[in-house]
């Protein structure tokens, strides 16, 4: 049995060799292939480029507003107090009033 396995060991490496070979692809026809692959990928990564510039603007533009709509809310704030305070005297001064 030995001298059997001994004989067809060379024999199937080199069979194994070939069929394994065989099956290698040159640069050329890898470069064919991925290079529509490496197009989309080169498109996409400029519309993730894109899509990221408009989200940071996008987001500038919200914080913006934010800070606007908290200024606005303190002066609305100011405001109420001060009509508080007018109200507050009007009816003050018409309680003082002699009616006739």
């Amino acid at each position: 049995m030995l001298a059997f396995v001994t004989k067809f060991a060379p024999v199937t490496v080199i069979l194994v060799g070939a069929v394994g070979l065989s099956g290698c692809a040159t640069k050329g026809f890898v470069r064919e292939q991925i290079a529509p692959v490496s197009q989309r990928v080169d498109a996409l990564e400029t519309r993730l480029g894109q899509t990221d510039s408009t989200a940071k603007s996008a987001l500038a533009e919200a914080q913006a507003a934010s800070g606007q709509a908290a200024n606005n809310g303190q002066r609305i704030e100011q405001l109420n107090g001060r009509v508080d305070g007018i109200e507050q005297r009007m009816v003050q001064n018409q309680q003082k009033r002699p009616r006739n």
